[in-house]
């Protein structure tokens, strides 16, 4: 192929490319930026472009920065966990409990259910300093409090969204609505992954339900379907379709991923779309975890000491601590990004979300396991470069939600979040 031919073939691959790229994702200046920094990787397979999507489109990368942290454990508190109960003593909240807040402090403040005459709520917890740092964390936090001097504690986000499905997305892609990547997409397009057996980025759930907002929260958005967060379920086979079909052999499957690569990459030459790459690389990385992901999955192996740090009783049962020890085994595979959900934190103050005993059960759910991860991962020398992030979509309000029993509304001026390691 002369000079002239490969400079043709290169410019209409990438005009295809970039013509599905656009299809895919409207016309908004973030895609047209996007574009342009997709441009060397979206262009002609002799370029190493679309070829080296199709064959490994999570190797690893240099960032344009140097990095500390290598990896992610994202701990998402699914609600709106309440930082008056947890992290931020409040003593004037407490003297003034009862009392209705003057309304020139609310005004032009919106609120999911509060009315403008709710009173201050005090609150009913004790808090104690931990640590050499003297970090308050609260009475229902103690193994997080045994942790204190290795815990980053923020106790002034904010955020722009009230409601829980657009709050979680914006906390997710910087976005509330739908279309952009989630944050464990941006970093496994930016850098890649270690693991060559294992998504470099993977979503777990535990709690009485799922996360309101769903599929987009861990997607791709623009990018390449490839980086979107790959979901496990609590079962044996943690990803639906991953043993063989009955009566199907090893030797027959990899036959059959052969048979149907060959065919994706013909397509891949005539057509010069990502997404065929994407699904190429796809299948290749599913027959690999045939083998990866049960051997991830058995807990059996890990010591009586192990599970009993994470407060795993049962390793079959489906847990957050079982959810925490699995995230270890995943970073430690060279997963990138993991994160974990577990509901629900939304204590408004019904029977079942309230201040008191379900607040108490969510915190004796994730407390040790929290806690637990940092120090499995200090010992065994990777807290320095794991980051882990606590947190929700927001926190709740200083006035109480007059329902059935104590509770607080949705909190977009003031809530908190906790990093340990990177």
């Amino acid at each position: 192929m002369d000079q002239n031919q490969l400079q043709l073939k290169q410019r209409s691959l990438q005009e295809i490319t970039r013509r599905h790229f656009f299809g895919n994702s409207g016309f908004g200046i973030g895609s047209l930026g996007l574009a342009t920094l997709l441009g060397q990787e979206l262009s002609a397979d002799e370029t190493g472009g679309l070829q080296s999507l199709a064959e490994n489109p999570l190797k690893q990368k240099d960032g344009h920065f140097p990095g500390k942290a290598k990896r992610v454990i994202y701990l998402f508190m699914a609600g709106g966990p309440s930082q008056l109960e947890l992290f931020d003593n409040k003593p004037k909240l407490q003297e003034m409990d009862g009392q209705v807040i003057p309304e020139s402090y609310v005004a032009n403040k919106r609120f999911a259910f509060l009315k403008k005459d709710a009173k201050l709520l005090g609150t009913r917890r004790n808090f104690k300093r931990w640590g050499e740092c003297g970090s308050e964390i609260s009475e229902l936090l103690p193994q997080l409090g045994s942790c204190a001097d290795d815990v980053a504690i923020i106790r002034t986000m904010k955020t722009d969204v009230f409601n829980h499905g657009p709050a979680k997305l914006f906390m997710n892609t910087g976005f509330q609505r739908f279309g952009r990547p989630a944050m464990g997409a941006w970093v496994t397009y930016g850098i890649g992954s270690e693991a060559d057996d294992l998504p470099g980025f993977v979503v777990l759930h535990s709690g009485p339900r799922g996360p309101r907002g769903g599929t987009p929260l861990w997607g791709s958005g623009f990018l390449p379907t490839t980086y979107q967060g790959v979901p496990f379920l609590n079962s044996a086979d943690p990803i639906l379709n991953l043993s063989n079909p009955k009566g199907i052999d090893e030797d027959g499957q990899g036959d059959f991923i052969d048979i149907v690569g060959d065919l994706n990459r013909k397509r891949l030459e005539e057509r010069g779309d990502p997404e065929i790459a994407t699904r190429i690389a796809t299948y290749e990385m599913a027959y690999r975890m045939q083998s990866s992901a049960p051997e991830l999955m058995d807990l059996t192996e890990e010591t009586e000491e192990t599970l009993k740090l994470y407060g795993v009783q049962d390793t079959a049962k489906p847990s957050f601590g079982r959810n925490c020890l699995l995230a270890r085994r995943l970073v430690e595979r060279g997963c990138r990004f993991v994160q974990l959900y577990h509901t629900d934190w939304d204590h408004h103050g019904n029977p079942g979300t309230n201040l008191g005993e379900p607040l108490d059960e969510r915190c004796r759910e994730t407390d040790t396991p929290a806690a637990a991860l940092i120090k499995d991962l200090k010992q065994r020398g990777m807290l320095d470069d794991t980051l882990i992030i606590w947190g929700g979509e927001f926190g709740r309000t200083p006035q109480g939600e007059p329902r059935e029993t104590l509770g607080r509304d949705h909190h977009i001026e003031a809530y908190s979040m906790w990093l340990a390691g990177g």
